[in-house]
C-alpha cells in the first residue's frame, strides 16, 4: 500500500513536472500589418514612422507614400492593429476606418492636410 502511494506520487510529480517545464506559452513571433493612411508627402512619412517608433512593441515602420499605406512589423505581445491604428490618428492622418485626431492634424503643416498638394521627399 505505502508502494502505490509513493508510486501515485511520484507519477503525479512527472506529470506536472512535464505540464509546467515548458512555461507559459506566448505568441512571441512579430506580425506584420499593412495600414491605409491619409499621408499625403516625404513629411508625414516621417512624421508617421518617428511616432510609430515611439510605440511599445513596434519594431519597424515603412510607409509608401505613392500607395499611403504604411507596413508595420510589430510584436502582438506588447501592442496591437487597435493602438496601431490610434497612434497613427493621434499623429494626425486617418489610419483605415480611425479618424485623424483633430488636435493632432490641427498640428500638422499645411501641406500634410488633406488637399496640402506640396511634396517634400
Amino acid at each position: 500500500m505505502l508502494r502505490n502511494l509513493f508510486l501515485t506520487a511520484l507519477t503525479s510529480l512527472m506529470l506536472m513536472g512535464t505540464l509546467f517545464a515548458g512555461g507559459p506559452t506566448r505568441d512571441d513571433k512579430d506580425k506584420e500589418v499593412k495600414i491605409k493612411t491619409s499621408a499625403i508627402c516625404g513629411m508625414c512619412k516621417a512624421r508617421i514612422e518617428r511616432n510609430l517608433a515611439y510605440e511599445k512593441g513596434v519594431k519597424e515602420a515603412d510607409l509608401d507614400v505613392k500607395s499611403k499605406i504604411v507596413t508595420i512589423k510589430y510584436n502582438p505581445a506588447k501592442t496591437d492593429v487597435a493602438k496601431l491604428k490610434a497612434n497613427i490618428s493621434k499623429t494626425g492622418y486617418d489610419a483605415e476606418e480611425v479618424a485623424a485626431d483633430q488636435a493632432g492634424y490641427n498640428k500638422l503643416p499645411s501641406c500634410c492636410k488633406k488637399g496640402g498638394g506640396m511634396d517634400h521627399q
